[in-house]
């Protein structure tokens, strides 16, 4: 407890309300005070701080959408510029009955370190919902729990990626893969996309140049499924082609599935890893999207061979993924509780999908277009290429409205009139006002 609390706790007995409320003030002015001094300390040192970061510490950089939930979570702005899952659907009940009983039968093995590859009876539990659920052919020895899926990135990264290796991203792609592959010094090739996902017929002709120059790819990075950011699925046939591809030119492919579960229209289309036929397939999921974020758990199921070395560089980072959180998502796999679970999230965001899309529809002007997305969290909206949205965020956001830019999601930042919109954050009449308020911007942006 800070002092000035302390002091205000334990004497507040002592003093009438007056006498409280001049002690807070003087206390408050006292901190202010301390801070003040620290930062003219800090100020005052000669100590040259960037000198003693890395390189490659020096190159990173904060995540553009991080900044920028910042600036607008504690505003009044209408913010569709995260990619929150809705706290309320959160199954809170379920899981605070499942901790009580963790604690009181499993608490030997929960509050334990764990092994480097995760809880083996989660590890089990998830083979079979992938058997059950997509028919992929996979064994608890293919399947390694990490700390959300962002950590698959970057040990993906960490363990194959040689300065220089060329790998393919969609353009536009996840901007948190991009910013975990780039610490390791690639070389990024964009294969734009359409309504059915990543232009494959693109990635061979890139591919045929390569060839024909002596040269490969290490890996495709994909979203196949309601992609991050644009919120289009790649068709079956496509799935297969890139497989085929990846089998003739001998790369890898990084499938990448968080939203795969959420699909609010439409028919499912089978995991790519499902047409994997000789382990070139790394497929990544998580619990963020349809259990809840905190736990920070994820996984990638892969070629035995591939995982074990994916093992030996997680040992390295963190020695093991949360066991707590391990043993509470495979009591809720176990109780058959997630299959329940998942039709409530899909009944809870399919109205705000539904809302945006009206909304668009009513309100955009000419020449806006923008993804109709069967599942996921996000619409993907491009403006005329007049209009610069990272510029038109400021007044956006003065009008009550925040978005994400899409400059960030593509890997030389070379497009810049996109958006992402988020619609599972907020309800359905701020979705409409929200999205009026950003076509008034964006008719002001065209003279309109």
């Amino acid at each position: 407890m800070p002092k000035a609390l302390y002091l205000i706790a334990t004497k507040f007995s002592m003093y009438r309300i007056g006498d409280v409320i001049k002690l807070v003030h003087y206390k408050v002015l006292e901190v202010m005070n301390m801070e003040e001094a620290l930062q003219k300390k800090l100020e005052s040192k000669t100590l040259n701080y960037e000198s003693y970061f890395s390189d490659k510490a020096l190159q990173m950089k904060a995540s553009e959408i991080r900044e920028l939930l910042k600036l607008v979570e504690a505003s009044d702005v209408i913010s569709m510029a995260g990619g929150l899952p809705n706290p309320a659907t959160f199954p809170v009940e379920q899981i605070e009955e499942i901790v009580q009983e963790v604690v009181r039968e499993h608490a030997d093995k929960a509050l334990q370190y764990g092994t480097t590859k995760g809880f083996t009876p989660l590890r089990l539990k998830l083979a079979e919902w992938l058997r059950d659920r997509y028919g992929i052919p996979i064994s608890k020895v293919d399947i390694m729990i990490v700390s959300g899926s962002q950590q698959a990135l970057d040990l993906m990264g960490r363990t194959f990626i040689n300065p220089g290796d060329l790998i393919v991203v969609e353009a536009p792609t996840y901007l948190a893969a991009l910013n975990a592959f780039k610490y390791y010094d690639p070389k990024f090739i964009q294969i734009p996309l359409d309504d059915e996902g990543m232009r494959v017929d693109l990635l061979e002709e890139k591919l045929k140049e390569l060839k024909a120059e002596g040269k490969k790819v290490k890996f495709v990075y994909t979203v196949p499924t309601f992609q991050n950011p644009a919120g289009v699925t790649m068709s079956e046939e496509r799935r297969k082609y890139l497989v085929e591809l990846a089998n003739e030119y001998d790369f890898l492919i990084v499938e990448d599935d968080p939203y795969g579960e959420l699909r609010y229209s439409g028919k499912p289309v089978p995991p790519i890893k499902k047409f994997d036929t000789e382990g070139r397939v790394f497929y990544f999921g998580t619990f963020s999207k349809i259990l809840a974020p905190g736990f920070r758990l994820g996984w990638i199921a892969g070629e035995p061979h591939f995982i074990r070395k994916l093992e030996i560089a997680k040992q390295a980072v963190d020695l093991c993924t949360n066991t707590f959180g391990q043993v509470v998502a495979w009591r809720f796999l176990e109780k058959g509780l997630l299959e329940k679970h998942i039709p409530k999230i899909i009944e809870f965001y399919k109205p705000k999908r539904d809302a945006m899309l009206d909304a668009l529809e009513d309100y955009m002007p000419e020449g806006v277009k923008w993804t109709k997305p069967e599942g996921g969290m996000f619409v993907w909206a491009t403006v005329p290429e007049s209009i610069d949205t990272k510029l038109m965020l400021e007044k956006a956001v003065k009008k009550g409205v925040a978005y994400v830019p899409g400059e960030a999601f593509f890997a030389y930042r070379d497009v810049k009139n996109t958006m992402r919109l988020n619609f599972t954050y907020v309800d359905e009449e701020k979705i409409k006002i929200g999205i009026q308020k950003l076509a008034e911007t964006i008719k002001e942006e065209l003279g309109m």
